[in-house]
């Protein structure tokens, strides 16, 4: 099993955990009690697993490109392609907040 594998799994089940929290909190949490501090962890952990994982096909990569036994073609392709998809999928999550917080500035008082 590969490091970004592992990686992948660890933050599925991170998200995962978190989800269940949400739900099962939702009712018994007073509205807007540590919510923002909340995000901001769970946004920071997001960007920090997206640079990991970026980190981890690069150094792949330049194994592979120094010939280091046990790197396989296959596995600096998937590599990169993950961190490809995780970095297009943060681009997409910070447009989506920047259109909310342009929409949320454009309401009339």
């Amino acid at each position: 099993m590969s490091v970004e594998s592992i990686n992948a799994d660890a933050v599925l089940a991170r998200m995962r955990a978190l989800a269940s929290q949400a739900s099962a909190g939702m009712e018994s949490r007073p509205a807007r009690e540590s919510a923002p501090t909340e995000f901001g962890q769970l946004l920071k952990g997001a960007l920090e697993s997206v640079n990991e994982t970026q980190q981890a096909a690069s150094q792949m990569s330049a194994s592979f490109e120094r010939g280091e036994a046990g790197v396989e073609l296959a596995d600096v392709m998937i590599a990169i392609q993950k961190a490809s998809i995780s970095f297009d999928a943060a681009t997409q999550v910070r447009n989506r907040l920047v259109s909310a917080y342009q929409d949320i500035m454009n309401m009339p008082l």
